[in-house]
Order: structure tokens, then sequence, then C-alpha cells
């Protein structure tokens, strides 16, 4: 983890973010463990980036739709780190407050994978910016779900903005992935996404009680 960056995590609440490339399961497995967890008596809020927000609806649009064209790097990214404030200010902070559990598909680490090492932006500006952005605020556990980007774009017919770049784009992508969780594995949980979908939920799952039995001590 970076010293520049210590990173801030809600005392109240859990924070679980689901990382990972194009096609790796992360919106399936966001709602199973929504499922479980409610199952439980917990109250989850499932959310997202981009677009969890009105002003992210429309950051959405701009960034997805192939007919916005071609942005500069640095707006793609400005235009992400606006969503990701709007997203910290209006959704996720005053549920984390409620004390509840936030479950997020994307989060910072969407902007330094994407952005960062897709785009070649430098990275301790971009991270800067998106540090900023959401006040440092760091999910309790992140699940990345890796997936060769081969075999992750074949799983959809249509494709965005992003989805669109060349397989070179997103292997940058999931290299960077990797890199983050490799230096902060006690806030990681790397799985292979090409594993059955319930045994995915199973590990995830598992690792989401151990946190929760944790805040109640």
């Amino acid at each position: 983890m970076s010293e520049r960056f210590p990173g801030v995590y809600a005392s109240k609440g859990v924070f679980v973010c689901f990382e990972g490339g194009e096609g790796a399961g992360k919106s399936t497995q966001t709602k199973m463990l929504r499922e479980r967890l409610e199952a439980t008596g917990h109250v989850v809020l499932l959310t997202h980036e981009p677009g969890a927000t009105p002003v992210g609806a429309q950051v959405r649009r701009i960034v997805l739709d192939p007919s916005t064209g071609e942005l500069a790097d640095r707006t793609e990214a400005l235009l992400y780190a606006a969503d990701k404030a709007e997203h910290i200010h209006a959704v996720v902070r005053p549920a984390l407050e409620r004390g509840e559990v936030v479950v997020t598909d994307r989060y910072v680490d969407s902007t330094l994978a994407y952005q960062g090492a897709g785009r070649s932006l430098d990275a301790a500006e971009l991270e800067w910016v998106a540090r900023w952005a959401t006040e440092d605020l760091r999910p309790h556990l992140t699940v990345l779900l890796d997936l060769d980007p081969a075999a992750g774009l074949t799983r959809f017919a249509g494709r965005d903005r992003i989805e669109g770049e060349s397989i070179e784009f997103h292997r940058r992508v999931r290299g960077e992935f990797l890199k983050l969780a490799k230096a902060d594995p006690d806030h990681y949980l790397v799985l292979d996404a090409r594993a059955q979908a319930e045994d995915i939920a199973e590990s995830v799952h598992d690792r989401v009680c151990a946190l929760l039995e944790g805040t109640r001590r």
C-alpha cells in the first residue's frame, strides 16, 4: 500500500468491492452476496460504478457510449473521478453511517487499472486524483475475479467504449488488478473467475462473514 495514501476504513458498516475485467462475473457475484447476507438479516446496499447517482448516470453515458468517440485520457479519468466523488458522497458513506453492508461493482482499482495501466497515465498522479475524489475511503475487502481477457471478452455480444479496446489494453488492465491485490493481501480476495459461480460465492461469503464477525467484537 502506498505510504502517501495510508487508507481510511469506515468505522461503521462494512464496505466490499468487486473488481475484475470484462465478463468476470462481478454483477452475478454481487447479487449472490446480497441475497446470502440478506437471508441472514443483514441490510445490504448493492451499488456500482459508474452510474449509481443521477450525476453518475450522465457520466456513464459519456464514458461508455461508443458514440462519444475518443476522449483525452485525462478527460476520461476526471469524468470517472467525478462519478466516484458523487457516489461516495451520496450513496456509499450514508449507507456505511447507517451500519449497512455496502457492496459495489467497481471502485478505485478500476480507475487505476483502466485509466492507469490501460491508458498509460502516470500512476502516482492518477492515484492522487482517485484517492482525493473518494476521500481515500477504502473497501474493507476487495474481491478480484481474475480472468484472462481473451475468455472474458467472449462472454457478451455488444461492446461499449471500454470493452471495445484492444486485447493488449485489457491484458494491461488485468496485470494492474493483480499487482494491486498482491500489494495489499490483507484487504483482497483473489478468485479464479472460471470456477463455478456457487463456489466463488461461497468463498466470498465466508470472507465477508469473517469481516462482519470482526465488527461485532
